[in-house]
């Protein structure tokens, strides 16, 4: 039997629902519920908060029902920024003595 896996992207994070480890501890949707939404399909709405918010959400999900991984766009822009370094020139200071 195949087990049913769902993602859903903001175009930052994709966050991946695994129904079967589910044990309904109800963190996601007290913690973040414009995004974790019970009563409404799809019941993941990963516009409804930051991206920030919505992984410290995630990974407190004590069964890891849900879990995230970063989109490739997203991914690429982070590691290009911390690869980005503004080097600005020493300046020297140099006095006469007279």
């Amino acid at each position: 039997m195949e087990k049913v896996i769902k993602r859903y992207s903001n175009g930052e994070v994709t966050v991946i629902w695994k129904p079967d480890l589910c044990v309904h501890s109800t963190i996601c949707f007290r913690e973040l519920p414009d995004v974790f939404k019970p009563y409404h399909r799809p019941w993941i709405d990963p516009k409804g908060a930051s991206t920030q918010q919505i992984v410290d959400t995630v990974s407190r999900c004590p069964t890891q029902a849900l879990t995230y991984e970063w989109d490739k766009k997203a991914e690429t822009e982070n590691s290009e920024q911390e690869e980005t370094k503004i080097e600005t020139p020493e300046k020297k200071v140099v006095a006469e003595i007279t």
